[in-house]
């Protein structure tokens, strides 16, 4: 069984976007999405440097595309999808992508939100100067008491041994000085906000008046969220989970549990993949998976889809022209 999962906000590098505009139709479809949204992911994805690209504003559209951009190489309509796909995930901002490839929201209208969903938290994130640091290692029950106590949120349980920790910048320097026993390192992301935490309220009521707006399917493969690692059944459902997300914890342990219990057996993390998978390999062990980084790396996704793809008889779809 095939899990088909989409990166968060850190995944992004400059010039990472570069190797799939040579693709047929990519450039074109990234410029048509740039137009739409006032933004261009085309210069973001390819010429941008690191700063720029860490701006919140930018980051969370650019990731959306690029995980629909590649997903759509795979799988070219939506029968493709329900058909191949036995779930969908993804972390944090991923979810939007999630949210398009399971047929709740066409993928205009997923760009458009998730355009309205990156300014609306860099302005909430530029009242106080917050942040993220991921926690590597350490037992639960220890780490969890240790940031309450330095007043700092789990505000992402990742589970193979990782919390990422939100918070102010006293408070996250803190929290780099006074490490919870068991912990090997605390890293900076490279987020520009205490995502997922009370800091982004302001945000949650922009969203809820763009919510108003959208017209939304029930899912056609099975979604599984981060509030709770959910198979999520009607789309009403997963856009109001979308809509809390930005100021609550995301449990992709949860998510990883849900899996398993779905009995996945593959998984394949778009572009830019490679964090997820990284989480998968250590929570759970015999699950073969591929991070999409490149289009070199498409032929061997179509492989892992043709072994473990919930319905095998047809190959995965040519490129999307």
């Amino acid at each position: 069984m095939l899990v088909l999962v989409a990166p968060g906000q850190g995944a992004q590098t400059p010039g990472f976007l570069t190797p799939w505009l040579d693709l047929p139709g990519v450039e074109d479809r990234l410029r048509e999405w740039s137009a739409a949204i006032d933004l261009d992911l085309v210069h973001y994805g390819t010429n941008a440097d690191a700063d720029e690209i860490r701006d919140t504003a930018v980051a969370q559209p650019l990731l959306v595309a690029s995980a629909l951009l590649s997903a759509r190489q795979l799988f070219a309509t939506a029968e493709d999808v329900n058909r191949l796909v036995g779930a969908a995930a993804g972390h944090s901002v991923g979810e939007l992508a999630a949210a398009a490839l399971t047929g709740v929201l066409p993928d205009a209208a997923a760009l458009e939100l998730v355009r309205k969903r990156g300014l609306a938290m860099a302005e909430a994130a530029a009242v106080t100067e917050t942040g993220m640091s991921a926690l590597l290692g350490g037992e639960p029950e220890v780490v969890l008491p240790h940031l309450e106590k330095l007043g700092l949120t789990p505000a992402n349980v990742n589970g193979a041994g990782q919390i990422v920790a939100a918070g102010t910048a006293e408070q996250l320097a803190a929290l780099a000085e006074d490490k919870p026993e068991g912990t090997r390192r605390v890293v900076a992301l490279k987020v520009a906000g205490a995502f997922h935490t009370h800091h982004m309220a302001p945000a949650v009521t922009v969203l809820e008046e763009a919510a108003r707006e959208l017209t939304v399917a029930d899912p056609h493969t099975p979604y599984v969220s981060n509030k709770d690692g959910a198979v999520v059944t009607t789309g009403e459902d997963v856009v109001r989970r979308l809509v809390g997300q930005v100021a609550n914890p995301v449990r992709w342990d949860l998510c990883m549990e849900t899996f398993k219990e779905l009995g996945v057996t593959a998984i394949i993390e778009l572009a830019p993949g490679g964090t997820l998978v990284g989480i998968a390999k250590r929570a759970l062990p015999g699950v073969k998976t591929l991070a999409l980084k490149t289009p070199a790396d498409l032929d061997a996704a179509r492989d892992l889809i043709a072994e473990h793809a919930t319905d095998a008889a047809t190959p995965a779809a040519s490129p999307a022209e």
